[in-house]
């Protein structure tokens, strides 16, 4: 080995370095931003803004007391509590969203007398429903412990929407799918066009008849037919389950996750596929900033690991910094969480308004990057 040669090696990769600025950038800011983001969140997450409605299905003067002192308790953390008149009545404040929570206090709930209480969740954002649990558990045993004596109540968790799963997927599913989606289908339009653009192949197009648009709309849709086909795959593996029977010593295995989904999979293909569209148009967009494969990967943690961690995905949406909420409204990923968490939970369908704006939403995101990219390749090759 001669370290002359080592040396020549070691100075060229180091000038090409030095010379590559997304690269440095990658290096040595990219990791301080994301670390500092995900710290931030971690550190100043505001607790969640919790409305409790209380139901009692019991009555006379022990069942006062302890409400009473439940109410005390709950207040005294900072929660917004209302009496509901009924058990139906706390579920439907729930439901339309007027409580975060719901606690449902059994009928046997007497001081001495071990008993059950039930916390009501929409069961929607299971990360967000760990968070309020545990506020409102540590009040509750907490506010109610000196009134109930030694026979402390236990309390069982309840979701409006489906039953709390045995399968620990099912409720991380709908995030899980649409960011995948958009990681994979971002990487692959934007390291493919990058090579049309390098190789040549964009800048012969341009010097044909073929109009911009025309060259713009024919990618997107070629790409979009390959995300078309990915969506589909990763939307049957997760929702279908083939169980292969044992054969000799082999054990049955199951082939696909088998998530349970409440709604229409059409609709949540409708969903996932017009995020693919929005990841294509950005990859096309972005791609055209890049020199080399690797500088599209540099673009992930600036544009896709933010949207990561505030689209819902890592942390609720609601115990997010303040200050850092107003963006959540800029993430696409956000909307396609919610669309899916709509479908794959609630069950809700097309008339549902929530579902409408964000497939809306969407859309326009697809065609607004479209449109963009459009602007960005005219500057590229002219």
């Amino acid at each position: 080995m001669s370290p002359r040669r080592v040396r020549a090696l070691v100075r060229r990769v180091t000038v090409e370095l030095r010379r590559d600025r997304p690269s440095l950038a990658l290096l040595f800011i990219a990791p301080i931003v994301v670390t500092g983001l995900f710290t931030f969140i971690l550190r100043d997450a505001s607790g969640p803004n919790l409305r409790v409605a209380i139901a009692s299905g019991g009555s006379g003067p022990a069942a006062a007391l302890i409400s009473g002192r439940l109410d005390g308790a709950l207040t005294g953390a900072g929660m917004t509590v209302t009496q509901a008149a009924s058990v139906d009545a706390a579920r439907s404040a729930v439901q339309d969203g007027s409580a975060s929570i719901a606690i449902l206090l059994p009928a046997d709930l007497a001081p001495g007398k071990g008993s059950t209480i039930t916390l009501l969740t929409k069961g929607l954002d299971p990360s967000g429903d760990a968070g309020q649990l545990a506020a409102v558990s540590q009040a509750i045993l907490g506010g109610i412990a000196s009134s109930m004596g030694t026979a402390l109540p236990s309390l069982a968790h309840q979701t409006v929407y489906g039953t709390p799963s045995s399968d620990p997927m099912a409720p991380f599913a709908p995030a899980i799918v649409a960011f995948f989606v958009y990681f994979f289908v971002y990487l692959l339009t934007g390291v493919s066009f990058l090579r049309e653009r390098t190789g040549g192949t964009l800048e012969r197009l341009m010097a044909t008849p073929v109009t911009r648009g025309e060259v713009v709309t024919g990618y997107i849709l070629g790409f979009g037919l390959f995300a078309m086909l990915q969506v589909a795959i990763l939307l049957t593996w997760a929702l279908v389950a083939i169980r292969v029977p044992a054969i000799g010593p082999l054990p049955d295995v199951a082939i696909g996750l088998g998530i349970a989904v409440a709604g229409s999979p059409l609709l949540a293909f409708l969903v996932v596929l017009l995020l693919a569209l929005g990841a294509v148009s950005l990859g096309i967009f972005l791609s055209t900033f890049a020199r080399t494969e690797l500088q599209v990967i540099q673009f992930i943690p600036v544009v896709l690991v933010p949207q990561f961690l505030l689209s819902g995905v890592l942390f609720s949406v609601d115990s997010l910094p303040s200050v850092l909420q107003p963006l959540v409204h800029f993430m696409p990923l956000a909307y396609a969480v919610d669309a899916l968490r709509e479908i794959f939970i609630r069950g809700a369908d097309l008339s549902v308004a929530d579902v409408q704006l964000d497939i809306a939403v969407l859309a326009a995101v697809a065609v607004l990057f479209a449109a963009v990219a459009f602007r960005t390749i005219r500057r590229d090759v002219v």
